[in-house]
């Protein structure tokens, strides 16, 4: 902790009304399977699919990467921000999009997707609009803040071609759909999350997982080539030539990330092989998976969705966003009672074996889902929509108990400064 700058980190309900939304969205995820069963595990273009698929990206992850960002940047990163209202206004306007978006897809109504089309990249405008400047005036750490401004940048455009598509299902405006799909969704996972995850990764994976760190050169290499090749191959995309050249691109730049962090995480002693570490070994593994998926399948990447979207990016996310709650805890904890009080600390605050338990589940469900894609069957399918439930709602619990014991601890003290006066 003595490299975080506790004194810039933001207000502690900030972040956490973000990732406490993640856990819902996972449970939504389950009850559309558990619903629908192995119709939306069939065709990429399937309504409930689609839906299935946004509830994953913008609920789930949406929600885990606004809430690390904002508490990464100026406690980690030492990008001040200025947030005020815009976080609840950022909050809602998520949170909202992403459930009309949801339920335009699964209903076919074309006024919901009409306002999720607006609602959506507003989100991403403040986002970016209160990030991105921050970013850019920042001093040092130039790498760093190169990935996360390329990477805020490409979710924005994601945003943006997401909200045109949506227009689009509304009957608002006129795109070919495959092209333009494709891009948004490349943009959005790889632009978007990847490139995020390689950036902070580079910093809090020494820092909480014990690794090595990649060379800066190494690091800037990586990150212009993703960079300029991901809009290539998008522009490739766009201009109905092939969409081999996007594929290669998806598949090369997840798979360079992911033996990356394989490599990394071998120097990590057995004593730091918690949680955190297992959860991103195993979400490394499946990114893996998914990137040969993405080149062998030559039609519907199912396959490949579902290991990236159930099994490695939920893993990769959770895995941080449990550490972060914890963190958050202790931050509270901190500003409240002050010094002079030894603080329980973080790992008293979300014990290892719930935060183990919680990834052991979570990866056996997305495993289900992976399962139920290559053999798509009603039962299968509902079984796996049915571990999903339990799986985010382990995680909601551990989210849960971390904030229930500092409550206790709260009122223990308020009882013993009452004893004692």
């Amino acid at each position: 902790m003595a490299r975080l700058a506790l004194d810039q980190a933001p207000v502690v309900s900030l972040p956490r009304r973000f990732l406490y939304s993640m856990p819902i969205w996972g449970v939504l995820a389950g009850l559309l399977l558990l619903i629908d069963g192995d119709s939306l595990l069939r065709s990429r273009w399937h309504p409930g699919t689609l839906a299935l698929v946004h509830t994953f990206t913008l609920g789930v992850l949406g929600n885990a990467m606004f809430g690390s960002l904002l508490q990464f940047l100026p406690a980690a990163a030492g990008v001040p921000l200025r947030v005020g209202r815009l976080g609840t206004l950022m909050h809602i306007a998520l949170n909202a999009g992403v459930l009309l978006l949801v339920g335009g897809f699964y209903f076919g109504s074309t006024v919901l997707l009409t306002l999720a089309g607006l609602l959506l990249p507003l989100a991403f405008l403040v986002l970016v609009g209160m990030t991105f400047p921050a970013v850019c005036r920042a001093a040092g750490q130039r790498l760093l803040r190169a990935g996360i401004g390329g990477s805020l940048l490409f979710g924005l455009i994601a945003a943006l071609l997401g909200g045109a598509l949506a227009l689009c299902g509304g009957g608002r405006l006129a795109l070919v759909a495959p092209p333009w799909v494709d891009v948004h969704a490349s943009l959005g996972v790889l632009g978007w999350v990847i490139l995020l995850l390689a950036s902070v990764g580079r910093v809090v994976m020494p820092m909480f997982q014990g690794t090595g760190t990649t060379s800066a050169k190494w690091h800037a290499v990586w990150l212009g080539c993703l960079v300029v090749l991901l809009t290539l191959a998008s522009m490739w995309r766009l201009r109905g030539t092939g969409e081999m050249g996007l594929r290669v691109m998806l598949a090369f730049s997840g798979l360079s990330f992911a033996l990356t962090v394989a490599w990394l995480q071998r120097r990590t002693s057995a004593a730091r092989r918690g949680p955190l570490w297992w959860s991103w070994r195993a979400g490394t593994l499946a990114l893996i998976a998914s990137a040969v998926a993405v080149l062998w399948q030559s039609r519907e990447p199912l396959l490949a969705a579902a290991l990236a979207l159930g099994i490695a990016l939920p893993l990769l996310v959770v895995g941080m966003a449990l550490e972060i709650v914890a963190f958050l805890g202790w931050i509270e904890l901190h500003r409240r009672i002050g010094r002079g009080v030894q603080l329980p600390g973080v790992q008293r605050l979300m014990p290892a074996r719930e935060r183990g338990a919680a990834i052991m589940v979570l990866a056996s469900a997305g495993a289900a889902v992976v399962l139920a894609t290559v053999h798509p069957d009603a039962w299968l399918a509902r079984a796996a929509g049915l571990l999903q439930c339990m799986a985010w709602g382990g995680v909601a619990t551990v989210f849960l108990g971390t904030r229930r014991r500092v409550h206790r601890f709260l009122r223990d003290q308020v009882k013993s400064g009452c004893e004692h006066a």
